[in-house]
């Protein structure tokens, strides 16, 4: 881990306080439904969506409904509410990518959010031959696990410390995935330290900046967006993400 991401703090209370306006953002996805539905269309290939700590299937439906209408195949994780890597949960995504890279034949994607992003990012170390793209919603993959406002529920959901990385999971974290990567970040993250939640870009990896809370993140109006957008690249075809026009106003410079 570099000397920067042990450095890194916590969101301030401030930014924390404000993740309550995750709530307006779910009305702004609903709101913006119209133009969302002018996002590309996809190929059908499948998706599977992982929820973030403490969070369930349930969090991830109005996504997971989204990417369903623009023609995925989209699965949830089916484990209840994420815990953290208890007993059996690695054993079980391994599986479930598994059973939908057969059921269709073709390499899956997978969109994390928070924590559910670091698992994405780990399961495609271990299975690049099933994975197609990897998308992440403010996952700190990058900083030290104490530079997030949850690490102590972590701890205490899972029962495992939160700098306790498990080599037979992928590797180290902040390793990029051998796959086309996207990290989706918010400067105003309550949660997690943004500096943390940022890939490096290379050929096959980027940074998409959005300006959200942590807990909106997966139904905010721009993440959604840009998700749907990056899935429906053509297998083999992988672009970075293109702010130019209308676009430069919605997301800003990650680089700034």
């Amino acid at each position: 881990m570099s000397a920067t991401a042990q450095t890194l703090r916590p969101p301030s209370r401030t930014l924390m306080f404000l993740e309550g306006r995750a709530i307006h953002e779910l009305g702004a996805f609903l709101g913006a439904l119209p133009l969302l539905n002018l996002a590309p269309r996809g190929d059908g290939h499948p998706v599977l969506v992982l929820p973030g700590l403490v969070a369930s299937d349930t969090s991830t439906r109005p996504l997971r409904s989204f990417l369903r209408n623009r023609g995925y195949a989209v699965s949830g994780w089916r484990q209840g509410r994420n815990l953290g890597l208890r007993d059996g949960v690695q054993r079980a995504m391994v599986d479930l990518v598994d059973e939908l890279s057969d059921t269709h034949g073709r390499k899956i994607s997978m969109v994390g959010w928070s924590l559910g992003g670091l698992y994405a990012r780990q399961l495609a170390k271990m299975m690049p031959d099933r994975v197609r793209s990897v998308i992440t919603l403010g996952s700190p993959f990058a900083g030290h696990p104490k530079a997030t406002n949850a690490w102590r529920v972590y701890e205490m959901a899972s029962g495992r410390r939160a700098d306790e990385e498990d080599p037979r999971f992928g590797g180290a974290l902040a390793e990029t995935p051998p796959v086309p990567t996207t990290a989706i970040f918010s400067r105003t993250d309550g949660i997690c330290a943004w500096q943390g939640c940022m890939e490096k870009p290379s050929a096959r990896s980027e940074n998409i900046e959005v300006e959200s809370s942590h807990c909106g993140m997966g139904h905010h109006p721009a993440v959604v967006y840009a998700v749907a957008e990056r899935l429906a690249q053509p297998e083999g075809k992988w672009a970075p993400f293109d702010r130019s026009g209308w676009r430069s106003v919605v997301y800003p410079d990650p680089n700034r």
